[in-house]
Parts: structure tokens; sequence; C-alpha cells
């Protein structure tokens, strides 16, 4: 299938490798915080 004419949107391969990336940072940013900060993700937002 031609790259440019595959659509963005739903459950397409385009979309869910943006999604993991995207998770990744998350994740990636939060242990970040954890480390700078000494608290844990939950307690950072307010839930433990």
């Amino acid at each position: 299938m031609d790259e440019t004419n595959q659509t963005r949107f739903g459950f397409v391969s385009f979309a869910e490798t943006w999604n993991g990336r995207m998770a990744m940072m998350g994740i990636l940013i939060g242990l970040g915080t954890e480390l700078i900060t000494g608290q844990s993700i939950l307690r950072q937002i307010g839930i433990g």
C-alpha cells in the first residue's frame, strides 16, 4: 500500500506507532520526575 495514501487515524500502523512513542515518553518523564522530586508518580498526581 502506498504510504502517502494511507489514513493516519484509527487503528492503523502510523497511529499505533505514535501512540507507543508518546506512552514511552510519558513513562520516562514520570520516572525522571520521580527521581528528581523523590515522590512516587501516584503521589505526584495526588492519588498515593
